[in-house]
């Protein structure tokens, strides 16, 4: 399974929601692209699942790696997905721009850093 982007993300965030810290082991990092600036070739070997009411993960199928969460909500749909950070092969010139859901956050660590720290509230408003 590849994926191609066709414009090169710039960022990337941090989420610190409970289903995330469930599904990653901790905090999940990831970048937001449109439907449209992905290609993906290989899709037998990714394996989706409803996380909630309205999100679908994808991992692949071979090895395991968490891919991507994206709306199943048929007005968020048009927003692409949140492509996992480490799923990319270059990260070279990414910055990290920002956290939310700051509020359930574990206090075990904390990034450094001047960046936005958003709440759920905040985030999704």
């Amino acid at each position: 399974m590849r994926f191609t982007l066709r414009d090169a993300p710039e960022s990337f965030g941090a989420c610190h929601c409970t289903i995330c810290q469930r599904i990653s082991g901790g905090v999940n990092l990831s970048f937001n692209v449109e439907a449209a600036q992905i290609e993906i070739t290989g899709l037998d070997a990714v394996r989706s699942y409803r996380s909630s009411e309205w999100a679908e993960r994808s991992f692949c199928g071979t090895c395991g790696a968490n891919l991507w969460y994206r709306s199943v909500t048929p007005s968020d749909a048009p927003h692409g997905y949140s492509i996992a950070f480490g799923a990319l092969d270059d990260k070279s010139g990414m910055v990290f721009a920002k956290e939310i859901c700051v509020e359930t956050k574990p206090a075990a660590y904390a990034f450094a850093g001047t960046h936005p720290r958003l709440t759920s509230e905040e985030a999704f408003a």
